[in-house]
């Protein structure tokens, strides 16, 4: 695909983040995986957000928004366009009145413990997993039977070039899904119910102690790479089918939780689709079920992407 000719000086007159040139991506995902983009840009807030994502849209130049690279799978060949990262420049958190009210590109883990520190609970459930509030609002992340969207009060999103705030009810939330696909999400704000911060950290830490001791966290990974069927779970499905800790290349299906991808060291993203497919394929001809991906794959063909998303 030829890009349209993006001139950086251009840009430089009015963003005032960071800008690289043919970045490799693999030192921004969770899985370590992942070729260069054409440009990587860090916002240096809002306003920047605003004015790169309507300069990018004005050229027709094709741009993906990243936070902490978790749950992604990267070609190896990259992303064309431009990819804009927040983690750097949307990561504040602050209280108004009842509000905490976070910026997209804060981790969960730093959101998690600025409101355990401000007596509020409902959210401890959430810092184990590796990503930022703008990932876990647009997917509906949650773990041990809480989702992020429990809470929220409303999502600040970027929408045809206007800043605008959509309440939950009309955000679309279902079961790792939100109705943010067209929108670029800026923050959010929570109203969380008083807890005792003692046993609210007493809970993070038992719930954080069980995720490590059930998942591969000392080895680079995506999270889960499959959404559980209604009524199961994908890691007992691909166990089932006698996948766990099958490798291609130098990714292998984690002998430690079956519905996670490691990679052992310099592993590949065509190693990964690999297992992926061996995964879906062993599972359905097993059980009849199609594994969905949880995962998003960025950089490879529309062909590729809509085959081990089927």
């Amino acid at each position: 695909m030829k890009l349209p000719v993006v001139h950086i000086d251009d840009i430089r007159t009015f963003f005032r983040g960071h800008i690289a040139l043919g970045e490799p991506l693999n030192k921004y995902t969770s899985f370590r995986i992942g070729g260069p983009a054409d440009y990587y840009l860090e916002p240096a807030d809002k306003q920047d957000v605003a004015a790169i994502i309507t300069y990018l849209q004005r050229n027709a130049i094709p741009f993906t928004v990243i936070g902490r690279g978790s749950n992604l799978l990267v070609s190896d060949d990259g992303i064309r366009g431009a990819v804009i990262n927040f983690e750097t420049g949307l990561n504040a958190v602050r209280m108004e009145d009842d509000l905490v009210v976070v910026d997209a590109g804060m981790t969960l883990a730093r959101f998690v413990d600025f409101c355990i520190q401000r007596g509020l609970r409902g959210v401890e459930m959430l810092p184990g997993i590796p990503g930022t509030i703008g990932g876990a609002v647009m997917m509906n992340a949650g773990a041990y039977g809480g989702e992020i969207s429990n809470f929220l009060v409303e999502v600040e999103v970027l929408r045809e070039g206007k800043i605008i705030r959509v309440r939950k009810e009309d955000a679309g939330f279902s079961y790792r899904k939100s109705g943010f696909a067209l929108d670029i999400i800026l923050g959010a704000s929570f109203r969380l119910p008083a807890g005792d911060k003692a046993e609210t950290l007493k809970v993070r830490r038992e719930l954080l102690l069980k995720r490590n001791q059930a998942q591969p966290v000392n080895l680079p990974n995506s999270g889960s790479m499959f959404k559980n069927p209604q009524g199961t779970h994908a890691a007992k499905l691909i166990e089932d089918s006698g996948l766990k800790g099958k490798r291609i290349g130098n990714a292998q299906i984690s002998e430690k939780h079956a519905n996670f991808i490691v990679n052992l060291g310099g592993a590949k993203a065509l190693d990964v689709l690999a297992l992926i497919e061996l995964a879906r394929t062993s599972v359905f001809d097993r059980t009849g079920l199609r594994l969905e991906l949880e995962v998003k794959l960025l950089g490879f063909s529309e062909a590729a992407r809509k085959e081990k998303a089927s």
